[in-house]
């Protein structure tokens, strides 16, 4: 049996499902420091998180005490007491030398993220739990907004430090219904030690290729006569299981081959014609051909995807930036590298929004102020998301706790203070992609259809797509317009 490296969490796979967790034993290290702009000591939160603090990750599902904020959340891939938690204990902290009798509780849903969703709306519309926060996926905004579950904010509340790609998937209905917290962005991973034992001269993806380019260094390594890797199989993976991560897949191979031509408009309208759905079927089957992808992929989420990857079966791997640092913990710098994602590449991330059934609203906006503020993206970007705002990669200003010494990691929990955090950084402390690969990724993204209809659109569109995938698939042509017919169904146009 393979050897599966365990993930939980979210991830904008799994509906978007299961992520984070443990690569060959890591161990996780914890992110610490200060907030400037409130004034907020995060050092403190070495002893806060270790159980002095909030009740935390492990909290269920109940309403909070008299005066607690309440924010509901899918699982944070920083891991349990991750940065999401500390960030709420920092405000806590601030509100107790307000001498405030209001506290923040972060509650964990289970499941994958359709499970999650699921249960949100449900919590929403009959007020079972008070929820004043809510943490939603990007393509979950219009939904909630639509159905008066989620109340209006300031437009001040972004600005026009947010990148703009981000700051797009918080609105609906030319109204702003929530904050971008942390985003995502889709981008190819891939094995140096491979490409160097194929004798690839120049290892250094940086800057970008294509998919023609990607091949090619697939046929390298599997040139005849050349020994291949150990434990490798086949030149790339990535999330084509029956869930949101061939939704994701999908998306990405359509609107590379139509030149980021939708297929609904911004009221959620399918717009998509079946030459274009031609195309795009068609690049999915030339990125998904059997002779360069693992067979793997077509049962593959998140969590499976990057354990064949970390086990060496494959050279490439399409993944989310919370893999960066999970994969770091098993190679080395000389092993392991990072690429804009070839074509177009999908955004995800979650937003905070603020519950319509919120009796502390006012509370709960300053919260959501603070948890995005530019200090907090800055911690969501040193402890592995990827954060929201231009400053947490550009201004060497806006950090995360005290000033470190150049190129230091993050502190570390471990008893014997080595840290465990294995992740290359720069000069200030950032994941040492961020500024040249991540940053630009992320403003070159491109959003899934957005529509108060999205899981009727995903189903659909997964289901349809899957047949690609079985001994017997049908033609481009032929396929289009089955999926043409059963998109009309679900979106209206």
């Amino acid at each position: 049996m393979r050897r599966r490296l365990r993930t939980s969490g979210r991830g904008h796979g799994r509906a978007h499902g299961r992520v984070h967790g443990r690569v060959h034993g890591r161990v996780q290290g914890r992110l610490s420091g200060r907030v400037y702009g409130y004034g907020l000591a995060l050092a403190l939160l070495l002893t806060a998180c270790s159980g002095g603090g909030q009740a935390g990750p492990g909290a269920t599902a109940t309403p909070g005490a008299s005066g607690d904020i309440v924010v509901a959340s899918g699982r944070d891939v920083t891991g349990k007491g991750g940065i999401r938690q500390q960030l709420i204990d920092a405000w806590n902290a601030q509100q107790d030398r307000e001498h405030s009798d209001v506290h923040a509780r972060l509650v964990e849903l289970p499941g994958s993220a359709d499970q999650q969703r699921s249960q949100l709306l449900g919590a929403l519309q009959s007020g079972s739990a008070q929820y004043d926060v809510v943490n939603l996926d990007v393509t979950w905004v219009p939904e909630f907004a639509a159905a008066h579950l989620i109340r209006p904010l300031p437009d001040a509340l972004v600005g026009a430090d947010v990148i703009k790609s981000v700051a797009s998937t918080a609105r609906w209905g030319g109204k702003l219904y929530a904050v971008p917290f942390n985003s995502d962005v889709g981008l190819l991973y891939y094995r140096r030690d491979h490409l160097k034992q194929a004798h690839v001269q120049d290892t250094d993806l940086s800057k970008g290729i294509t998919w023609r380019q990607l091949r090619d260094l697939i046929d390298a390594v599997e040139a005849p006569g050349r020994s291949r890797p150990k434990g490798y199989e086949k030149g790339w993976t990535t999330q084509l299981g029956p869930y949101e991560g061939r939704t994701v897949n999908g998306i990405e191979a359509f609107l590379s081959a139509t030149d980021g031509a939708g297929l609904t408009d911004e009221n959620g309208r399918y717009t998509a014609t079946v030459q274009q759905l031609t195309d795009g079927i068609a690049e999915l089957r030339a990125r998904t051909q059997g002779a360069y992808t693992l067979g793997d992929a077509v049962r593959s989420d998140e969590g499976e995807s990057l354990t064949d990857f970390a086990d060496g079966r494959t050279a490439f791997l399409r993944h989310w930036p919370y893999a960066y640092r999970t994969l770091h913990q098993s190679l080395t710098d000389a092993q392991l590298g990072v690429a804009p994602l070839p074509g177009r590449a999908v955004l995800g991330g979650q937003n905070l929004a603020l519950a319509g059934s919120s009796q502390q609203a006012d509370k709960a906006r300053e919260l959501i102020r603070f948890l995005t503020s530019r200090e907090s993206e800055r911690c969501l970007l040193d402890a592995g998301f990827a954060a929201t705002r231009e400053s947490a990669y550009t201004a060497d200003d806006v950090t995360c706790g005290v000033a470190r010494t150049p190129g230091a990691a993050s502190p570390s929990a471990s008893p014997s203070g080595e840290s465990a955090d294995r992740m290359p950084r720069d000069d200030h402390g950032r994941p040492a992609y961020a500024r040249t690969i991540l940053l630009p990724a992320l403003r070159r993204a491109v959003q899934r259809p957005r529509t108060p209809l999205y899981g009727a659109f995903t189903q659909t569109f997964a289901t349809e797509l899957g047949t690609l995938f079985t001994d017997d698939p049908p033609g481009d042509a032929e396929l289009a317009a089955e999926l043409d017919k059963e998109l009309r169904k679900v979106l209206p146009g």
